[in-house]
């Protein structure tokens, strides 16, 4: 099981992926409020999707987040380094995403 820091770590990563994606394909205009639970570590992080970067990252859970991603510590670890595919980790419900699907198909261009 991963720690409450390697969570945040990998969060941190993520949003400096996503800032360096969004500066090659150009400013991607989506702005929406984003949780992300971990239910094994009862912890929950939230922050937004700002013209393709991820800021304002913190602790604690947003209820009303327009895009929702539930994943065990180390399955969201796995899948922000880039060693699970995010089809099949839905698929296999090993995380569960809840937001609308115009929104999903604008998050895959960002990743």
């Amino acid at each position: 099981m991963a720690t409450v820091d390697e969570c945040r770590a990998a969060l941190e990563g993520l949003a400096a992926k996503l800032a360096s994606n969004g500066a090659a394909q150009g400013k991607l205009d989506f702005e929406r409020t984003l949780a992300c639970r971990v239910p094994d570590l009862s912890t929950a992080f939230h922050a937004r999707l700002s013209g393709g970067r991820l800021v304002d990252i913190a602790d604690g859970d947003d209820p009303k987040a327009k895009i929702a991603l539930t994943a065990n510590s180390d399955d969201l670890i796995a899948l922000l380094g880039g060693r699970l595919d995010v089809t099949r980790a839905v698929a296999s419900r090993q995380i569960s995403i809840k937001a609308n699907p115009f929104d999903l198909l604008k998050l895959r261009k960002l990743l």
